[in-house]
């Protein structure tokens, strides 16, 4: 089953308030980003972010699940309906992730 884009566009708006907030499609599922930085996965109308052990004291219930069969686990943010705390996840996340590889020029 694959994520609806009304569902997707509120869980991007939701985070907005720890940067730009972007997805991207990829095989009927989500990649979202903050500031071009890869940290969650919307999958099946469910919302994921990377673990980081930064994030683990902020969580209301820590739930490391894999969003997808074969995928490494991921926390899986069941309460998706304040702005503040999925802004502040974004935030933290982001900030403890590394940043993203330059990407290669074609020639």
């Amino acid at each position: 089953m694959a994520s609806k884009k009304d569902f997707v566009q509120y869980i991007a708006d939701q985070c907005s308030g720890a940067g730009e907030i972007t997805t991207r499609k990829m095989m009927g599922d989500y990649c979202i980003y903050c500031n071009g930085k890869l940290f969650g996965l919307i999958c099946d109308d469910r919302f994921f972010i990377k673990p980081t052990e930064q994030v683990i004291p902020l969580l209301k219930s820590v739930e490391l699940v894999p969003p997808y069969y074969g995928a490494k686990d991921y926390f899986y943010i069941s309460d998706v309906d304040e702005h503040d705390y999925l802004a502040m996840l974004t935030k933290v996340t982001c900030e403890a992730l590394p940043d993203p590889k330059p990407k290669k020029s074609r020639k």
